[in-house]
């Protein structure tokens, strides 16, 4: 009896003692402070960067020149593009989801998304200018807000066509898993959706992010109705400097964005790559993953801990109340194409119509111009002109990047290796060494109509890069296992299994290049430096001589909107529905 009452005793009181586990999550760690207080250092610099934000508007002239300047300059320069990133990700999943789920919004929301990534805001950077400038005057705040506008608009389409594409290919039993356990459709999106597309979500934003840094030259120097403003940044530092001819001036900004895209790399996009390898849909465990130092850090901290306990404990009022609003997944399996004809029949007509009154009212508007409607046979030549760029430079773009992102995504341990460099390689924005380019292109009389492609791919070729590698390395290690025990090589394994296996992700990355191409139009057809500017003969450099003639302007737009729906109707869809059908992970 004495022994059976020992037992009991030790039953009821065992558990009641903490873990080693718990009891090392209370325990004091130096790391603690040591993360904490780099936390409070970084909000720090953050407010005390965004006071910046309120200062009068800067002329072009104000930007200083000296070295010393460029750590304050990259940390203002590095806010605006977090900031862009934040609207950059936030936009994406909501826009995506929508057009993923909804059939009908889908016909709409994606030929705008091809047209919206391909059609280049630096075109009308003076229109959105104007108008935040409106809404802070005086400020340097309005400036921020346009320049961060620009910046965004160069980041979200590609994460949007990441997100989307992986919403769009997902496999048939996440449907089924959702609907027998009743999820909530904002449950779903954050435990499926997001989980399911977290490895491109990370590597085309890590793309974005880096191609964005092409644009910032001509977003921290604006010029409104012949005036140019400046923003403190690194970008506009090498701008002045180009303008100036000061080669030595554009070397320190050049050695000043290395220093930054290793930063961050180091700090944010390697962290991040090294988190998302757990969303990785396979049945046996890599040998090789990702590793950070400062997410290995970060893990041995008991901040995740705490954090993690905050986030349960609001993680679930919210999840009650945001499942009553969004209501049980129960999406059919099937899709029923005579559902709701009537419905699609007067979304379609409601569509037209408003597209159609807002084309009469933009050809009217564009037959105010100097040249009438006879501008839009300029337009289209130089369309033309453009088009065969675009093409050169993805199907060069593809051709010597496929295969090289294939052996990256397919080897962990050459990821791990060449994830820095390809970052360094993508981020660093191409119009920096514009200079060096122009001095060669005189040397060897090489017209800028032919080194406008070579300007243009320089900062969209790693599209693809990108896009093939976070495809590669999200394929599954069965299917790669499969393949070697099969002795499946050479074209035969490229044939039957790689090209299959990333052709959702080449199609998203080629897409984004193509658009990425349009858009860098209107800094590669048009080119200063020292105080000279040379044109190729293009729509881009059309619409960046048009800026202050609005007319003409929206004319080039309108066109390059043409151009850009005719290559996604005749080309782009239908690789979209073969990656859809055919491809899709299933």
């Amino acid at each position: 009896m004495r022994a059976h009452t020992c037992i009991i005793r030790q039953v009821a009181v065992t558990p009641t003692f903490p873990s080693r586990e718990t009891l090392d999550r209370l325990r004091f760690k130096p790391l603690d402070v040591f993360v904490g207080v780099a936390v409070l250092l970084l909000i720090y610099a953050v407010v005390r960067l965004g006071e910046g934000a309120r200062a009068p508007v800067h002329h072009a002239t104000s930007i200083n020149l000296s070295p010393s300047n460029l750590p304050y300059y990259a940390a203002r320069s590095l806010l605006r593009m977090f900031i862009a990133l934040i609207l950059s990700y936030s936009f994406s999943l909501g826009y995506a989801y929508v057009a993923a789920r909804s059939r009908r919004w889908r016909r709409v929301l994606i030929p705008a998304l091809d047209i919206l990534q391909s059609v280049p805001v630096l075109g009308f950077l003076a229109v959105t200018v104007t108008f935040f400038v409106a809404l802070f005057p005086g400020s340097e705040l309005g400036l921020e807000c346009a320049a961060i506008f620009a910046v965004f608009t160069s980041q979200a389409w590609n994460i949007t066509f990441s997100f989307y594409h992986s919403l769009i290919s997902q496999p048939a039993e996440f449907d089924e898993a959702s609907k027998l356990m009743g999820l909530s459709r904002w449950k779903r999106f954050w435990t499926i959706d997001v989980p399911g597309g977290a490895i491109g979500l990370v590597w085309n934003g890590m793309m974005s992010f880096g191609g964005s840094w092409f644009f910032l030259t001509a977003s921290e120097l604006i010029t409104v109705k012949g005036t140019t403003y400046t923003l403190p940044g690194v970008g506009s530092y090498v701008g002045a400097a180009e303008n100036e001819g000061n080669l030595a001036d554009v070397l320190w900004g050049i050695a000043t964005m290395i220093i930054i895209i290793l930063v961050v790399n180091f700090f944010f996009w390697r962290p991040l790559v090294a988190f998302v390898e757990k969303f990785r849909v396979e049945q046996s465990e890599s040998e090789l993953k990702a590793k950070s130092l400062v997410l290995d850090t970060l893990r041995r901290s008991n901040w995740p801990h705490a954090i993690g306990r905050g986030r349960r404990a609001l993680a679930l009022p919210v999840n009650q109340v945001m499942g009553r609003v969004t209501g049980i997944d129960d999406r059919s399996l099937t899709v029923q194409e005579s559902r709701r004809r009537a419905a699609d029949t007067a979304f379609t007509v409601l569509v037209v119509l408003a597209l159609g009154f807002g084309l009469y009212s933009m050809v009217s508007f564009i037959a105010t111009g100097k040249d009438g409607l006879g501008v839009f046979g300029t337009t289209f030549g130089y369309g033309f002109l453009t088009f065969l760029r675009v093409v050169v430079v993805v199907a060069v773009a593809s051709l010597i990047w496929v295969p090289v992102g294939v052996w990256i995504g397919f080897n962990p341990r050459v990821a791990q290796f060449m994830q820095p460099i390809v970052q360094v390689l993508a981020s660093f924005p191409a119009n920096f060494i514009f200079p060096f380019a122009i001095v060669i292109f005189l040397d060897i009389g090489l017209p800028l109509n032919f080194g406008a492609i070579v300007l243009m791919a320089l900062g969209t070729q790693w599209y693809v890069l990108f896009n093939v590698i976070a495809g590669a390395s999200a394929v599954p290690s069965d299917l790669k296992e499969a393949m070697d025990n099969l002795g499946v090589r050479g074209w035969d394994r490229w044939r039957r299994f790689v090209l299959p296996s990333i052709f959702p992700a080449y199609v998203t990355g080629a897409i984004t290049a193509a658009g990425g191409a349009w858009n860098a139009t209107i800094v590669a057809e048009i080119v200063s430096y020292n105080h000279r500017q040379l044109v190729a003969k293009g729509l881009g450099s059309f619409i960046a001589l048009n800026t202050i003639h609005l007319p003409e302007l929206f004319a080039g737009l309108l066109v390059m909107s043409l151009y850009v729906t005719g290559l996604n109707v005749l080309v782009w869809r239908r690789l979209y529905g073969l990656a859809e059908t055919r491809f899709a992970l299933a």
